[in-house]
């Protein structure tokens, strides 16, 4: 195999690195023959030093996996949390440059390869609500446009980390009695295996505390809300309201609000909580939205597509 047939996607988060080598038959289709899975690679959230670090660890990994020697591949498609903009992206095409990945860069963020999984043509809208949230949605005629992607500390509303966030507020609350009392308090002071709602403070700003440990406790606000829990309850509707607020205003801007539109959707909170998902899109149509519903799994896959569109560009 020449390595002119190679093309790498690479899907990395705020939680995760994912990474596919494909190679192209001779029907010209796209065949994965490697796999790769390393840390998290949202510079913003780990700092790019971390964040390429991972990316080289699973680009090892997936050519371990294939079984072959690493080197230049034909086209590459690395969509990063954390790259939308110019200066990020320049920052990564310099790393992806001087070690030499590929001889076709594409950079894009997180959400677009998930719209590429759904729709072969890329138009629709994609959602991810993970560690983080973003929208992303294009038209038929080529135009883009997203909503939210803000990051931690003013956006991200909906995702898994807010939506923990806001079950420690609960906690604290509860604990403090100016809340009602809720099930997230005991489950939440269990989970990290301490007695009292005090010791939640050097636990939860300890430097071994990230934003995907935080996203984690999200689990438990789920199953308090299945189990009844109203402040449980409370949180996971705001955030199904938050991610319909983002959707609506893309479909707006994208001339989808009066006709069915794809809408790939992916990341734990959306993939792992079918219920939830049906929500959002119930929210959605009772603002006479149209969505068909595309749940993706592994957005990984969209950015081969990406890598291999290039290719052939």
């Amino acid at each position: 195999m020449h390595q002119d047939d190679l093309i790498l996607g690479i899907d990395g988060g705020g939680s995760k690195t994912v990474a596919w080598l494909a190679r192209r038959n001779h029907q010209c289709r796209t065949e994965t023959i490697g796999r790769g899975r390393s840390g998290p690679s949202n510079g913003r959230s780990v700092g790019f030093d971390q964040a390429t670090a991972n990316l080289d660890l699973a680009i090892d990994a997936v050519f371990a996996d294939a079984k072959r020697t690493r080197t230049t591949v034909a086209s590459a498609c690395l969509s990063l949390a954390g790259a939308d903009r110019e200066a990020e992206q320049q920052l990564i095409r310099t790393w992806a440059e001087q070690c030499q990945l590929s001889h076709r860069i594409t950079i894009t963020n997180d959400a677009m390869p998930v719209l590429y999984a759904a729709s072969r043509d890329g138009v629709g809208i994609a959602l991810i609500s993970g560690t983080g949230s973003l929208a992303i949605g294009r038209s038929a005629d080529g135009s883009t446009a997203r909503c939210g992607g803000w990051g931690g500390l003013f956006g991200d509303e909906g995702s898994g980390y807010q939506i923990g966030v806001a079950g420690l507020r609960a906690a604290a609350r509860a604990a403090d009695g100016r809340g009602p009392q809720t099930s997230l308090l005991p489950s939440i002071l269990e989970h990290y295996q301490i007695t009292s709602p005090s010791e939640l403070i050097p636990v939860i700003y300890s430097e071994q505390t990230n934003r995907a440990s935080i996203a984690r406790l999200a689990l438990i606000v789920f199953a308090a809300a299945e189990s009844g829990d109203v402040a449980a309850g409370d949180i996971i509707e705001s955030a199904a309201a938050e991610l319909c607020e983002m959707v609506t205003a893309l479909a707006t801007r994208l001339g989808f609000a009066e006709t069915p539109f794809a809408f790939a959707v992916t990341g734990g909170v959306l993939t792992q909580q079918p219920r939830f998902a049906d929500r959002l899109c119930q929210l959605l149509s009772d603002v006479g939205l149209q969505p068909q519903i595309h749940p993706i799994r592994e957005p990984v896959a969209g950015a081969v597509s990406i890598a291999a569109t290039q290719l052939n560009a």
